[in-house]
């Protein structure tokens, strides 16, 4: 049974994570990327185009699966950061959706104070969630 998350990111940090085909959660850490299975769903929400600081964004900026590859740390880049990885088949007809276009729909924003759950980085989506960013972002 295929599950559904949704990663919080940085558009900047999305941006790159959908030219390298990767998904990154939680900056970098392990755990995150293991719970994500070959077939999930996975969304990018954006509050903010740059890591704390940019314009404000509040929008879901990229759409994919979860490929069929396993849990990668990626080599050191001249520093310390080795962030772990999972490989995403992103579908590059994803447009950039405001999520207050989709709240009064979604499960996720159904709740008083719904973007507290959004601080843990990775929220596990509902299947009627993912199908609604999903349509909206690409039209189907």
């Amino acid at each position: 049974m295929s599950k559904y998350w949704l990663a919080v990111v940085s558009r900047d940090h999305v941006q790159r994570g959908v030219e390298l085909g990767i998904a990154q959660a939680n900056h970098g850490k392990r755990a995150p990327v293991e719970r994500m299975q070959p077939g999930d769903g996975f969304v990018y929400y954006s509050p903010r185009t740059g890591m704390r600081e940019g314009e404000v964004l509040k929008a879901f900026t990229a759409l994919g699966i979860i490929a069929d590859q396993p849990v990668w740390q990626a080599e050191d880049q001249g520093g310390c950061f080795r962030p772990w990885r999972r490989a995403v088949d992103y579908d590059r007809s994803a447009e950039q959706v405001p999520i207050d276009s989709l709240r009064g729909e979604l499960d996720l924003t159904s709740t008083p104070n719904w973007g507290i759950v959004l601080r843990r980085g990775l929220v596990e989506l509902t299947a009627h969630d993912f199908a609604a960013i999903s349509r909206a972002m690409v039209g189907e």
